[in-house]
């Protein structure tokens, strides 16, 4: 079984200059004449940058992308939209185990250039990553959107102290080759570089996507394992760099536990 705690030896991913939408790319994508981005062979905008996040992609003919099951929202009548099962039924049911849908939706130019609008399941927003085929990335449950189709997606197998404590489970995803990947999260997207010999301590709750070789350990949040829980933030990632560490505004569970605080109390928490 590959161990995800070694040694994360690459060279630290230059921070994308800030824009609407993101982007991480050793070559930054060129803005087309009606401002989208290009990298890929595809054109592209994140729309409503916030909490309703959509992906507007221009497809040339023959050109596809692979989404979440349910991600499409409207497309052009060039466009086909089909499920697939990657990777085989081992596949299918290692997403499953990870906390994805069993298929993929595969949209693909079929009848000439085309444009498609995807939409992600959760009130959060879109980050694209440029990958140039040199790094993988481990990304949270729910946290694949979209890619083109060189990006490959799998899953891995956490030893068992990991699976218990990261708050991810024992399988999650891992996301590697060429092409251009979307990944979504609940609440705004942050890229958190840390620099080489220097360490962050991140809330496994927040945690969306990060280099597969990249050093970090499990740890309470406090001193002792009653606080930790009683200052409501339980369990912690502590990081080392060189790395960039993708972070979300929002914490899935505890609003979660909030929501249902509301429906147990029959109205406004407040």
């Amino acid at each position: 079984m590959p161990d995800m705690f070694a040694d994360f030896n690459q060279k630290q991913a230059k921070p994308s200059t800030p824009s609407t939408p993101p982007v991480d790319s050793a070559s930054p994508p060129m803005p087309t004449a009606s401002g989208l981005q290009q990298a890929h062979g595809v054109s592209y905008e994140i729309l409503y940058s916030g909490a309703n996040s959509m992906l507007r992609a221009k497809l040339p003919a023959g050109g596809s992308l692979k989404a979440e099951s349910g991600a499409m929202v409207a497309m052009s009548p060039t466009m086909d939209v089909e499920g697939k099962m990657e990777g085989g039924l081992l596949g299918g049911l290692g997403r499953m185990l990870s906390g994805e849908n069993f298929f993929f939706q595969t949209l693909k130019a079929q009848r000439g250039a085309g444009e498609v609008y995807l939409s992600p399941v959760a009130l959060g927003t879109l980050q694209a990553i440029d990958m140039d085929g040199s790094d993988t990335y481990v990304v949270q449950k729910n946290g694949f959107f979209a890619g083109t189709e060189g990006i490959q997606v799998n899953t891995k197998m956490q030893n068992l102290s990991s699976g218990f404590l990261s708050g991810q489970g024992f399988f999650v995803l891992k996301i590697g080759g060429r092409g251009l990947l979307f990944i979504s999260s609940y609440g705004a997207i942050h890229p958190l570089d840390i620099p080489a010999g220097e360490e962050f301590i991140i809330d496994n709750e927040h945690l969306v996507a990060w280099p597969e070789h990249v050093n970090f350990e499990i740890e309470a949040a406090s001193s002792g394992w009653i606080s930790s829980f009683t200052s409501g933030e339980g369990l912690v990632c502590r990081f080392r760099g060189p790395a960039r560490v993708y972070i979300q505004s929002r914490n899935p569970g505890a609003f979660g536990n909030w929501v249902r605080g509301v429906a147990n109390a029959g109205g406004d928490p407040a």
